[in-house]
């Protein structure tokens, strides 16, 4: 590759990378503020800005663990190449463009995965996979909806015992405030979680490209650059998903919003921890469902839920083929 022209196309990938970040942010606002929207604690303008300021804060809350697991555990880092990181993020970003017109809550992160996997196997076969972080993100598919559904239902029922002798309106005035809080974790979770993708992407292309010093590490830069960037694609919001996620799969109010966003954070905390990059979207849809199901059953819109899941499984795949063919495209050109 001629000198003159490396530098600017790796400022271009770095680009391009930061857009997939903001409509990570753009496309996952709901799943920050889908409950205490439908719950009418906080007007949709605050709310925005109120998950932007705790996605933005949450790098000095958490380690970098999912941002290495993007950058060396999905996909060979020596087979990476500009070719490879624009095919994988245009995977990403056409699925994500696609699922926020028409208000499907499906997954950034596994779009991003997929968008990897895709490119990965276009540049060098099967060979290029890391099975074990592909099977531990994979395997968060399932686990990060349960686990969110396990841990809202059980602090609905606990929550349900210890006010059972208050009055509906001092439980609801309780929880209106409550929900600030659990709110805020949920943003930190999704800005602790997700942002970290975008990082993993930027630091391993900087050091395929020999900006790294030899050893794979994320700059500081790219990791302000990257919690910015998804704090201002959530200050836009993600108007139809809110919709969907925040109302048309169960009715919520403040005590079960509260419960449902403190069982969605706790599950972000321990897979950031992990070094798992799971998915928000999964994680709160999940936690919405248990909230909806501790009332009763038929309180959860199933036919809903099950058109999501079915663009939870069809997203890796997808974005997959996207990639795959935007690499052999771009192979052509250059």
């Amino acid at each position: 590759m001629d000198a003159s022209l490396a530098l600017p196309l790796l400022i271009g990938l770095i680009a391009v990378a930061l857009f997939f970040d903001f409509l990570n942010g753009l496309h996952d606002a709901a799943n920050s503020i889908a409950t205490i929207v439908s719950t009418r604690v906080l007007r949709p303008q605050y709310a925005v800005a109120w998950a932007a300021f705790f996605n933005f804060i949450a790098f000095l809350f958490f380690g970098l663990n999912v941002a290495e697991t993007l950058g060396t555990g999905i996909i060979d880092p020596g087979i990476v190449t500009p070719h490879v990181i624009f095919a994988a993020l245009m995977g990403a970003i056409v699925w994500n463009i696609v699922t926020w017109i028409f208000g499907i809550p499906s997954s950034s992160s596994h779009a991003l995965v997929g968008g990897l996997v895709g490119a990965g196997v276009a540049k060098s076969g099967i060979s290029a996979i890391v099975w074990g972080g592909l099977l531990k993100t994979s395997g968060a598919i399932v686990l990060s909806p349960l686990l969110g559904f396990v841990l809202a239902l059980f602090l609905i029922l606990c929550v349900t015992w210890i006010f059972v002798r208050q009055t509906p309106f001092a439980v609801d005035s309780t929880f209106r405030v409550l929900q600030f809080g659990s709110a805020s974790l949920y943003s930190l979770g999704h800005g602790g979680n997700d942002a970290q993708k975008t990082m993993g992407i930027i630091a391993v292309l900087l050091y395929s490209q020999g900006y790294g010093g030899g050893t794979f590490h994320v700059p500081l830069w790219v990791v302000l650059s990257c919690q910015s960037a998804m704090a201002l694609g959530t200050l836009f919001g993600g108007w139809r998903i809110v919709h969907t996620m925040g109302s048309k799969i169960t009715r919520l109010n403040p005590m079960q919003g509260f419960c449902a966003e403190t069982g969605g954070a706790l599950t972000l905390f321990l897979a950031t921890w992990l070094g798992i990059p799971v998915s928000t979207t999964h994680t709160i849809t999940g936690a919405i469902i248990g909230v909806g199901a501790a009332r009763r059953v038929s309180a959860v819109r199933w036919g809903l839920a099950g058109n999501i899941v079915i663009a939870w499984v069809i997203t890796l795949p997808a974005a997959a083929a996207i990639a795959w063919l935007t690499y052999e495209m771009a192979s052509l050109v250059g």
